[in-house]
């Protein structure tokens, strides 16, 4: 019976739409979570004191809860080397209305930021309907799955690559008579690439489920070339830390060396369950015979 409703559940959202009917309906997906980002970048507007004070000019600050870890790590293992005493940069703005297009840069990354789950759970409620009943079982908890990777790249972008970062960038100098003042667009511009590009790349274990339902990929495959994985996590690293230091690097490539080893386990799990489907349809079709 509950076959029965399954496969009629699956025909009724199966029937066919017309093309302009088809955009239509992309149309207003696409319009709610616009909405949804404009939200969330108006309140980011609202408390955008805040907001800098606290989060956008936190890892500048001697206080940071990074840099606090780092010394308490530091006077545990007897390194005072790890505590950030000073970090000696000052922040300008050398442009007429600079501060204000930061403001409403800094408010459209925060309202992406935080209408995320929103704006992807629309656009997944238009592709899921075009999906097989096998292929939406498979995918079930994809929002989910894709949020919570999402945002725990964003925290350790944030709260990990960032004010190494930035620590070492602002305490690098060639010479003691050269101040380092840098531009407040190019100080946000870092912290937000940073954040984004650590929340993207920790999409890996999805971009592999993905690639091994389709077949692309298989857990031989990546296998067997972990060495070479190796090599382009170093780079994707070396490209998401602006910054030469070879700490910072290894950092952002562990846990991307960690993603992969997952994804590995995922696409094997997905090879023995296609075995196993190939099996039960095989001895169906024998029965048949």
């Amino acid at each position: 019976m509950a076959a029965d409703q399954d496969f009629d559940s699956e025909i009724e959202e199966g029937e066919e739409m017309t093309f302009l009917e088809h955009l239509e309906e992309l149309r207003w997906h696409i319009i709610r979570a616009l909405g949804s980002i404009v939200v969330f970048a108006i309140l980011a507007w609202v408390y955008r004191e805040w907001i800098y004070g606290t989060i956008i000019l936190g890892p500048s600050k001697t206080d940071f809860w990074t840099y606090r870890m780092l010394c308490k790590l530091g006077n545990f293992v007897g390194a005072d080397g790890l505590c950030v005493d000073a970090i000696n940069f000052k922040l300008q703005n050398i442009e007429v209305g600079g501060q204000f297009r930061m403001a409403l840069m800094t408010a459209g990354i925060v309202g992406l930021l935080f209408a995320f789950p929103y704006a992807f759970w629309e656009i997944w409620r238009f592709v899921k309907p075009g999906l097989k009943y096998t292929e939406r079982k498979a995918a079930r908890g994809a929002v989910f799955f894709v949020t919570v990777l999402f945002f725990t790249g964003v925290f350790f972008g944030y709260y990990i690559v960032t004010p190494l970062v930035v620590n070492f960038l602002a305490n690098f100098t060639l010479d003691e008579s050269i101040v380092n003042e840098f531009n407040i667009k190019s100080y946000i511009s870092t912290i937000a690439t940073l954040t984004l590009a650590c929340g993207v790349a920790f999409q890996l274990p999805i971009v592999v489920f993905v690639l091994s339902k389709v077949g692309l990929i298989t857990p031989a495959f990546m296998r067997e070339y972990r060495k070479h994985s190796v090599i382009v996590i170093l780079i994707i690293a070396a490209v998401i830390t602006p910054s030469p230091d070879i700490f910072s690097q290894v950092i952002v490539a562990l846990p991307l060396f960690l993603l992969y080893e997952v994804g590995i386990f995922i696409s094997a799990q997905i090879e023995r369950q296609r075995r196993a489907e190939e099996k039960a349809l095989q001895r169906r079709l024998e029965a048949g015979d």
